[in-house]
């Protein structure tokens, strides 16, 4: 683990997290790529909507050896406790739905950056309205911290980028 003082340094992160319509979060890995590539491309247009001029992603010509990358690396930074990307499965993990990204934040109000997504054909759905009231009050529980902010939820992602970034 990093000297990163946004968690604390005996904090353990959650490994698996059931929501109440049978889909569990647990942390990714490049394990996952077979599952994650066609989730993020096969929702591509719209991710690149909410995350494109966030974070350049996804990119239109990402490979699979990009994709497990990506994932090796959020894997270690989960792993260093310097940022979380929790992955949302059905009960089989047959199908990866989408994911919650819980990062640190350089940008004032708030001690952590937080945002989700599911597949396009689960939005508006039941599973997509289940994570949307779990993971605030998943935070609130078995977080510790004090001023997360919902990026796309509490703030728009125009408003969230027009934040200056601190020093």
């Amino acid at each position: 683990m990093s000297d990163n003082p946004w968690l604390p340094q005996d904090w353990e992160h959650p490994l698996r997290e059931e929501l109440p319509t049978g889909h569990h979060l647990r942390p990714i890995s490049p394990d996952d790529t077979d599952k994650d590539m066609p989730a993020v491309m096969g929702s591509r247009e719209r991710l690149w909507s909410i995350y494109g001029e966030a974070w350049g992603w996804p990119p239109a010509d990402m490979t699979a050896e990009q994709d497990r990358e990506d994932l090796q690396h959020h894997a270690d930074e989960i792993e260093r406790h310097e940022s979380f990307n929790y992955a949302l499965f059905d009960a089989a993990e047959s199908e990866l739905i989408g994911c919650v990204y819980i990062d640190p934040t350089d940008k004032p109000g708030a001690d952590a950056d937080i945002s989700w997504w599911v597949r396009d054909e689960y939005v508006g759905s039941d599973v997509e309205h289940a994570l949307d009231e779990f993971v605030p009050a998943w935070i609130a529980a078995k977080w510790p911290l004090q001023r997360p902010r919902y990026v796309g939820v509490d703030i728009s992602w125009e408003s969230w980028l027009a934040i200056p970034r601190q020093r």
